[in-house]
């Protein structure tokens, strides 16, 4: 018996097969190899098409299968995780309207402002966690307000997520977690936040019927049986958003535990089990995937856009992409603590929640001629990205979360030595490496549905630690240098 879970990125799509009488993982393959194609016409947008991402689904399933000669017969279920907060619009015959507006698309901020205002502040904390900000809903309005023709043609919105399974399916539903990170859920009441629909005029009809992360979504169709080489009838039994998934996968379920991970962008998820919220929407607010509305799960999600994006963009400018991010460590650990002075800010992708939706650009400061080579660079870019890291950190922890222990992927910047050891010193705590993905989470999960294990907790535990990090003597030094670097932000 095994198990398919998809991890539907911004950059890529990720499928791994989970041979589930063992839990270990048999192949994650990756399609495409370079990154996918992000469509940025205007600045500050960043649309996608979702035909892409089921094109990368139907390579990635088809290698999948090859690769590892498992029959589909086989396969008992199937899960996916995908990039959150985007938005996928599709009209009656279930074909997309226009590209996705993906998570970093930065063009209904003001809209988002606005329904703040026009609803209230207090409602929208008190009733959805969060304002609309730049999250699903505002960017539909958005569009409603300048392609009023598209949004015509409107018949369901949907989450990225929500879109691969209805190729899989050719069933349209969403989940209380999708609906969550979207902002159209009510925590109050329990259901789809109709004041909010009212706000934006958003017919409630174009809002899937909405279920339970782990359920059954549907069937495998023969259409896309016969696109992903998957055999029909084979059950989709769980899907939730990239982040809620891989602090999952990382078995960070109950309140106190932390997840984090540092990709394109960086992100710390805490768990509590309380309504929690930030006033000022630093950090954000949703269900995760184990939330239940008698037993909370709140995920606080701490978001920074340009982590692994900056350390890839010093990489082609002073490299070229020569050297390999093995060889510019090694490069960086020649150089001291503080990078003598050189200070990188790696605010360069976008709005930035945490920094009260200001976009104030990257920049590197304090740069000597005569004394800063490369290597000064690429570990200032770390340090950078680990104190934006713990000025983020230091808001969660304002709103009660402990951090103490968090675990990462083994698959991101947390594979740098400066970058994890820095962070696990302004933590002061530990930092587990764990040998797991989303792709193999999402598999994992999708199990619990159909019977293989009776918990989401049962089917992750067992994990292995590939790597610890505790605070160490440098501690001292990584705390100076971050206070300096703070007292420089200058927003």
């Amino acid at each position: 018996m095994f198990a398919i879970g998809y991890d539907i990125g911004s950059s890529s799509v990720k499928a791994g097969i989970v041979d589930l009488q063992s839990g270990t993982t048999v192949k994650v393959v990756q399609s495409p190899t370079q990154e996918m194609e992000i469509i940025s016409s205007k600045p500050e947008w960043a649309e996608q098409l979702p035909e892409t991402w089921w094109h990368h689904v139907c390579q990635a399933t088809k290698s999948l299968l090859k690769q590892t000669n498992i029959s589909p017969s086989k396969i008992k279920s199937i899960g996916i995780s995908y990039q959150m907060h985007g938005l996928v619009m599709v009209d009656k015959d279930m074909q997309s309207i226009r590209p996705a507006i993906i998570w970093c698309d930065s063009r209904a901020v003001t809209t988002g402002k606005k329904a703040f205002h026009k609803i209230g502040h207090s409602k929208c904390l008190r009733h959805l966690l969060n304002s609309p900000g730049n999250f699903t809903v505002s960017k539909l309005a958005w569009v409603k307000q300048h392609e009023p023709e598209k949004f015509k043609r409107l018949n369901k919105l949907m989450l990225p997520g929500d879109y691969i399974a209805m190729r899989l399916t050719g069933e349209i539903t969403t989940t209380i977690q999708g609906m969550s990170e979207g902002i159209f859920w009510d925590f109050k009441s329990n259901d789809v936040a109709e004041f909010v629909l009212d706000a934006f005029g958003i017919e409630k009809f174009s809002v899937p019927p909405v279920q339970e992360a782990i359920s059954m979504h549907g069937v495998v169709n023969p259409k896309a049986a016969e696109e992903t080489g998957l055999l029909a009838g084979t059950p989709v039994t769980y899907r939730a958003g990239d982040q809620p998934n891989n602090a999952m996968s990382l078995n960070v379920l109950n309140p106190g535990e932390v997840a984090a991970t540092g990709g394109t962008s960086g992100v710390v998820f805490g768990v509590v089990d309380q309504f929690i919220y930030d006033q000022n929407m630093r950090v954000n607010s949703f269900a995760h995937v184990n939330h239940q509305s008698d037993d909370p799960r709140i995920g606080i999600l701490l978001c920074i856009n340009g982590t692994g994006s900056a350390y890839r963009f010093i990489r082609q400018l002073l490299n070229q992409n020569q050297s390999s991010y093995h060889d510019l460590e090694e490069m960086a650990c020649r150089i001291p603590i503080g990078s003598i002075g050189l200070r990188a800010y790696p605010f360069g992708n976008g709005a930035e929640r945490m920094l009260l939706n200001q976009n104030p650009g990257a920049r590197f400061e304090n740069v000597h001629f005569n004394i800063h080579e490369q290597a000064h660079f690429y570990r200032s870019v770390l340090e950078g990205i680990a104190y934006s890291f713990m000025y983020g950190i230091r808001i969660m922890k304002k709103l009660g979360l402990k951090v103490t222990l968090m675990k990462s992927g083994n698959d991101n910047l947390f594979q740098s030595q400066i970058f994890s050891q820095t962070l696990s010193n302004l933590i002061d705590g530990e930092i587990q490496l764990i040998e797991t993905t989303g792709a193999i989470g999402a598999a994992k999960a999708s199990a619990v549905e159909i019977g293989h294990y009776s918990s989401i907790e049962e089917a992750m535990s067992n994990q292995k630690i590939i790597q610890r990090y505790t605070p160490d003597e440098t501690q001292q030094q990584n705390l100076d240098f971050y206070h300096k670097w703070v007292q420089h932000l200058n927003m």
